[in-house]
């Protein structure tokens, strides 16, 4: 037997936000992330709109871009002093990842960060608050999923949380929000969505249920993602990016992912790199060598009118300013040296993460490293 889990209510296109002023409750914690959503006033028509529905707020800002367990505490012991029934997370994917394991701890402050890493080990929650997202960015689907990732910075290690209890409760998918995103960020988490329909459309888990969702947002990010990256303000490519992220949310979280999201979670933990310019990078080279144990590449290839999959990414990430190697990234320095000496632990720890478990055909830690390999050097 198989389950489709997704959020009870999604309130999604121009004024979602309204949504906020429809809750009944009485106290509620607003996680975000850096200043970006008080800058541009987003804190303040959240708090607005609870206002109306006679909600008391606090916010608990600051949340880092690789969401860290000791910020997790921290937000979790705020929320303990001030009990709230509604946990409200507005930013990017690193706060609504956050705010999500803010969430557990607040309700089983018993629980340690080793306790929940097993797929399925957090207990139920929704004893003490319900969780509603809004996403400013059209990327990680965080506002539909069973899954967050946060790092553990001394062990240099990213984690994805995996459970069905921290599928919020409540969506928001307002258009308005990532339109303030600049263009290196909506390239970034653009790709972010590409990989999720992909992976998930690839997943051997994939059922009747997923595909139609993840072929649907995987062509809407091949027409709009280009025009959002060169126009920021073009609402109709932002409103088709957005859904088309959560569209991919609802097929990856309910039939996971992938070899993509396993290696990015890695060498994204050991240098820093962005998620989403991690996956985008890594996404033709393990289509490609997934293609040697399915045919859902040629599927969605047929689709979408491609004779080629993996060349129409490379040609999206080439638009996007998005180099084919990692050696090549600008945004942090990956020497050959530094490259070589982690690649076996990397490796290791790639092929251990729970993405890998969907992966199609039968992946090694050798296949891994040799992936790794051909995506720092370019050699697709």
């Amino acid at each position: 037997m198989n389950k489709f889990k997704i959020p009870n209510n999604i309130a999604f296109g121009e004024n979602a936000l309204q949504e906020l002023a429809n809750i009944q409750g009485s106290k509620a914690v607003i996680v975000t992330g850096g200043s970006s959503m008080k800058k541009f006033g987003f804190i303040d028509q959240v708090q607005q709109m609870l206002a109306k529905a006679d909600i008391e707020s606090c916010v608990f800002d600051g949340v880092e871009p690789n969401p860290s367990v000791e910020t997790v505490v921290k937000g979790a012991e705020m929320m303990q002093a001030f009990q709230p029934d509604w946990v409200v997370a507005i930013g990017g994917g690193s706060a609504l990842d956050a705010a999500k394991i803010m969430w557990c701890f607040y309700e089983h402050p018993e629980l340690t960060f080793q306790d929940i890493i097993p797929v399925g080990a957090m207990p139920a929650l929704r004893n003490k608050a319900k969780f509603i997202a809004i996403p400013s960015t059209s990327g990680t689907a965080s506002e539909i999923t069973a899954f967050s990732v946060i790092t553990d910075v001394a062990e240099h290690v990213k984690y994805p949380i995996v459970s069905e209890h921290i599928v919020p409760d409540i969506a928001i998918v307002d258009p308005a929000l990532p339109a303030k995103m600049p263009p290196h960020i909506t390239a970034n988490t653009g790709m972010d969505v590409m990989a999720h329909a992909l992976e998930a459309f690839a997943s051997i888990a994939a059922n009747d249920y997923s595909d139609p969702l993840a072929m649907r947002a995987t062509k809407l990010v091949f027409e709009n993602l280009a025009n959002a990256f060169e126009n920021g303000d073009d609402m109709v490519a932002r409103d088709n990016m957005h859904n088309a992220s959560t569209l991919a949310g609802m097929a990856f979280s309910n039939v996971s992912l992938g070899l993509v999201h396993s290696l990015a979670h890695k060498i994204g933990g050991e240098f820093g790199v962005t998620h989403g310019l991690a996956n985008a990078i890594l996404l033709p080279y393990i289509i490609k060598y997934n293609k040697q144990s399915t045919d859902k590449y040629a599927e969605m290839e047929q689709y979408l009118g491609l004779s080629s999959l993996e060349d129409a990414i490379l040609t999206l990430n080439h638009k996007l300013n998005i180099p084919t190697a990692f050696k090549d990234i600008d945004e942090v320095e990956i020497t050959e040296a530094q490259f070589l000496a982690v690649l076996d632990r990397m490796s290791e720890n790639a092929f251990n993460d729970p993405c890998t478990l969907t992966n199609p055909g039968t992946p090694t830690a050798e296949c891994v490293k040799e992936i790794y390999k051909q995506a720092y050097y370019g050699q697709l």
